[in-house]
């Protein structure tokens, strides 16, 4: 009857350092030219193979006796089987499971090695940031953008890398404070009521003193409509008396808070919106569903539309805001942003995009200002 036994679980790990730097005792030996995939243990038993003794192996390997003696005994009671062959008289040699685990690395190596050198260039480039003294690293938690993904782009060219974790506007912020990241993008309608819903959203997670704003961009938002409008829609009224299918975001997003905005405003209740539970995570997936036949129509911003081959019928302006503690405004890596919205490039390039202007982009605001909520003048005496 056949023994099986169970097959180990493989870990995979990186290094990094000089190209020509020597090994010590304590490093993993040399790696094979062709060996794409490092493991120490294969190295110690080609070695063996080659020289035909453990003192061969350790003097070609540039380590001690002792170490390659020790390493060996140490993978033969992790793997719980012999590894080398000892015959007193006669050269090392590998015993048959030794024999077999080269033969799969050699096996292994030669499949992967496509995917294993796309995988390490890929490492290379990511942590070229990290090694770079003239890049720097900015983590930003955004509500949905496409001008953001356009600032990504522009700004590796000028040695700023954002990492964006795409989320909801009041997720970002709350991140932010939790100190996940190091500026929040949210938005507001240009003149936000006092009292409005986004007042009582954000209020309590942005403070004078403790938070600072930057400013982005202006944008449009609007309903997404098939070419050419042909049912008509020009108004969230519209969507109501029509019993049309409307696809919404999500809790949390900015634009689901503008939509309950723009539906109290207008006496209109979520319950009279058909579609008012169906939800989608970004602007883009908003307009591929409208695209493909599944809704009518929805909230989402201008450039989603275009991208989708929608229409687009606009409701309002708004400001796109990113938030930082007052802490960090002044960071090395804030700053690089900030200089980076102020380029005449850069604005050039917002403005081109379809429902994009350039606002205040780059310049440090107060919340007292730019937001009314934290502005309010008391009352006059009757």
């Amino acid at each position: 009857m056949r023994h099986t036994q169970a097959v180990p679980k493989i870990d995979l790990s990186y290094s990094w350092g000089p190209d020509m730097s020597p090994p010590s005792e304590t490093d993993a030996p040399q790696q094979r030219p062709q060996a794409l995939l490092r493991n120490p243990l294969m190295d110690l038993l080609q070695a063996v193979r080659e020289q035909g003794s453990i003192a061969g192996a350790a003097k070609s390997l540039n380590l001690s006796y002792r170490h390659v003696w020790g390493e060996l005994k140490k993978w033969e009671l992790r793997l719980q089987q012999n590894l080398i062959v000892w015959e007193k008289g006669m050269p090392a040699e590998l015993s048959e499971f030794a024999s077999k685990l080269l033969w799969a690395e050699r096996q292994a190596q030669a499949r992967l090695a496509a995917p294993i050198e796309s995988l390490m260039a890929e490492l290379e480039r990511t942590f070229a940031v990290a090694f770079d003294p003239d890049v720097h690293l900015l983590t930003l938690y955004a509500s949905h953008d496409d001008a953001l993904i356009r600032l990504r782009e522009t700004s590796a060219r000028e040695g700023l890398h954002l990492d964006i974790r795409f989320c909801g506007s009041v997720d970002a912020i709350r991140a932010l404070n939790e100190g996940r990241c190091e500026i929040a993008g949210f938005h507001t309608l240009c003149e936000p009521h006092p009292q409005s819903l986004s007042a009582l959203t954000y209020k309590p997670l942005l403070q004078p003193g403790q938070h600072k704003l930057i400013g982005f961009a202006k944008r449009s938002q609007g309903l997404l409509v098939q070419p050419g409008n042909p049912l008509n829609i020009h108004s969230l009224q519209d969507v109501v008396t029509k019993r049309l299918r409307y696809v919404n975001r999500g809790m949390g997003t900015g634009t689901r808070l503008l939509l309950d905005e723009l539906l109290r405003n207008q006496g209109i209740q979520a319950h009279q919106m058909s579609g008012y539970d169906h939800q989608e995570l970004s602007h883009s997936a908003v307009a591929t569903c409208i695209a493909s036949g599944q809704a009518d129509t929805g909230l989402a911003i201008e450039s989603a539309a275009l991208a989708a081959g929608l229409d687009f019928v606009p409701l309002v302006t708004e400001n796109y805001w990113l938030a930082c503690l007052k802490s960090a405004i002044d960071s090395p890596q804030v700053k690089a942003l900030r200089l980076q919205l102020e380029t005449v490039q850069w604005q050039t390039a917002l403005g081109a995009m379809n429902g994009y202007a350039a606002h205040q982009s780059g310049l440090v605001q107060s919340l007292k200002k730019e937001l009314p909520w934290w502005n309010l003048r008391p009352r006059k005496p009757v």
